[in-house]
């Protein structure tokens, strides 16, 4: 796939949509967000009353996936691919002042709004870093806890996303995401196309090949079931999920302890 992939024009293309979720989260998109999507998809309504609305408006997320995670007081935590900041601040609601929370983004208009929103919130156990999740900028053994939401599926190197998960995570540290997987592995033609990369599909990956990468990083996998409640929304991105049954999951795992 690398072979047939312009990662570079994937990049700009990512960037580019997801510059417009930050600015215009008004505008169409091949995908739903905003608070009444979160809550379909399962998030406390309580939760979201105690953090941004703005943060809501732009959250563009596929699945839930907290209940997964086992958030408890005082964890480290690291949200791959944090956008609007949602997930880290509801993460930040669950660790408490003695645990933290850091989004991990590569836009900068993401970044930019995130920080304001903490910053005007007085939510200071989160922190918005700039970096690329296949390269994670924090050292080895370091956290709790790592959660992503729609994010994964968009690098082109998911093997080395997961690697870096697994070496950030403290021994048995914990990994929850929500992602979008297919039932059947894509066409190179759906696979080249960066739009459909950027709506979370081109990059889907085949269900069993996703959790094969994050069984071959040193997870075990707890727990896999898939999102009814999440669809794409243009006819375009309807149409390929149609075609090859892509389709939202979220998963939890552990970190395998080397010695068993």
């Amino acid at each position: 796939m690398a072979e047939s992939l312009d990662v570079d024009r994937l990049e700009r293309e990512v960037k580019s949509v997801y510059r417009d979720v930050a600015d215009a989260p008004d505008e169409e998109f091949h995908f739903e967000m905003g608070r009444a999507l979160a809550e379909r998809l399962g998030y406390s309504p309580a939760d979201l009353d105690r953090i941004p609305d703005e943060a809501i408006d732009s959250f563009a997320g596929v699945g839930y996936h907290f209940d997964l995670a086992g958030l408890e007081a005082g964890d480290d935590v690291l949200d791959l691919g944090s956008g609007s900041g949602m997930d880290a601040f509801v993460a930040a609601l669950h660790v408490g002042d003695d645990g933290s929370v850091t989004g991990l983004d590569m836009t900068d208009e993401q970044l930019a709004n995130a920080r304001q929103l903490r910053d005007e919130n007085g939510m200071e156990t989160v922190a918005f870093e700039r970096g690329y999740i296949e390269d994670l900028p924090f050292e080895d053994e370091t956290l709790d806890v790592v959660v992503s939401n729609g994010v994964i599926n968009l690098s082109a190197a998911k093997d080395r996303v997961f690697e870096e998960i697994n070496r950030v995570l403290k021994p048995e540290g914990r990994v929850a995401l929500s992602d979008i997987t297919s039932q059947t592995r894509l066409a190179e033609r759906i696979k080249r196309d960066a739009d459909l990369w950027a709506a979370c599909i081109g990059g889907a990956e085949q269900v069993d090949d996703y959790t094969a990468l994050l069984e071959t990083a040193g997870f075990e996998l707890t727990t896999v079931r898939e999102n009814d409640d999440y669809e794409f929304i243009s006819e375009r991105a309807q149409g390929a999920c149609q075609t090859y049954g892509v389709r939202s999951i979220s998963l939890g795992a552990r970190k395998r302890d080397p010695d068993r």
